[in-house]
C-alpha cells in the first residue's frame, strides 16, 4: 500500500510523505478511478507521540498509502528533511472540502464513519449545501466504547453495501488509525481517511483556528483555549516531550530525517 513515488521522513517514530494538498488530492481521485484500495492518515505532534508509545499504532501509520503532515512541526521538519521539495501542510478539514469538491464531478461516493447522529446530520446538510450534487451514501456513528466484533462486521457491511468511494474517519487518534488498519481489508471502498475533528468543524459545531495562527503553528493553542480540561495534557505535557523526544532523534541522526 506504500506509494514508492513519494518522499519521506521520519518523525520520531513514524514515516510522514513529503507532499502537499494537490499532490494527496489528485492521489486520492486516482486511487478511486484505478480501485486501488488504500488508507491516509493526517498526522500531527499528537499522532507522532502516540506513535511512540504504541508500536501496533506505528507500523499501521508506517504501512499507510499516505501519512501526510497536517501539524506544523511536521511540516516544518519535512520542509528541513526536503528543502528542494513543496511539503505543504495537508490540515484535514481543507483536503476533505478539496477532495469532496473535486469528486463531485466524478460522482465520488462519501461515506462517514464517527461523531455523534447530530454531527453527521449538520456535516451532510452543510456539505450538501456547499456542494450541489455532492454523493453521501452512509453515515454512522458508532458507540462510544470498544466495538464488538459484530459491530464492526455490521459497520463493513453498511458500508460496503452504500458502495462507498471514500470512508471519512472522524474518531479521533489514534482511535481512528486503529480502526482503518482494523477494518481496510474488510472494507470495498478505495480509500480511507482519517481527519479527526473536521467532522465537528464542517457540522458548525466547533470553531477553527484563526488562518494567521494555523500558519505560525498555534492552532494548538486556540484549541486548548476553547477546550482545556479535554486538551491540556495533550499539550500542555505533549509539546514539550515532543520536543525532547525530537531532539534525542536529531542528535543521532546525521540527516533531518530523510529516508
Amino acid at each position: 500500500m506504500q506509494e514508492k513515488d513519494f518522499k519521506h521522513y521520519k518523525v520520531l517514530a513514524a514515516r510522514i510523505s513529503a507532499v502537499r494538498p494537490a499532490v494527496v488530492t489528485a492521489r486520492v481521485l486516482e486511487m478511486v478511478k484505478t480501485q486501488t484500495r488504500g488508507f491516509i492518515h493526517v498526522c500531527t505532534v499528537h499522532t507522532m507521540l502516540e506513535c511512540v508509545d504504541d508500536p501496533v499504532l506505528a507500523a499501521i501509520v508506517n504501512q499507510s498509502t499516505m501519512a501526510v503532515p497536517d501539524g506544523m512541526p511536521l511540516v516544518w521538519l519535512g520542509r528541513k528533511a526536503f528543502p528542494e521539495e513543496e511539503v505543504q501542510r495537508c490540515y484535514g478539514p481543507d483536503l476533505m472540502l478539496a477532495i469532496c469538491e473535486a469528486g463531485v464531478s466524478t460522482g465520488l461516493k462519501h461515506c462517514f464513519y464517527g461523531g455523534t447522529p447530530e454531527v453527521l446530520e449538520k456535516l451532510q446538510n452543510n456539505l450538501e449545501e456547499r456542494f450541489p450534487g455532492i454523493k453521501i451514501v452512509e453515515s454512522i456513528a458508532p458507540p462510544f466504547r470498544e466495538l464488538t466484533s459484530e459491530e464492526r462486521k455490521n459497520a463493513a457491511e453498511r458500508i460496503n453495501a452504500a458502495k462507498a468511494d471514500i470512508v471519512w474517519v472522524g474518531l479521533g487518534t489514534p482511535k481512528q488509525d486503529v480502526w482503518m488498519g482494523q477494518m481496510r481489508e474488510k472494507l470495498d471502498a478505495p480509500v480511507l481517511i482519517a481527519v479527526g475533528a473536521a467532522f465537528n468543524f464542517h457540522a458548525g459545531l466547533l470553531a477553527q483556528a484563526p488562518r494567521l495562527m494555523q500558519r505560525a503553528g498555534l492552532e494548538w493553542l486556540f484549541r486548548l483555549c476553547k477546550e482545556p480540561r479535554r486538551l491540556w495534557k495533550r499539550y500542555v505535557i505533549g509539546n514539550p516531550r515532543f520536543l525532547w523526544l525530537l531532539l534525542k532523534q536529531r542528535c543521532k541522526a546525521l540527516s533531518w530525517g530523510r529516508i
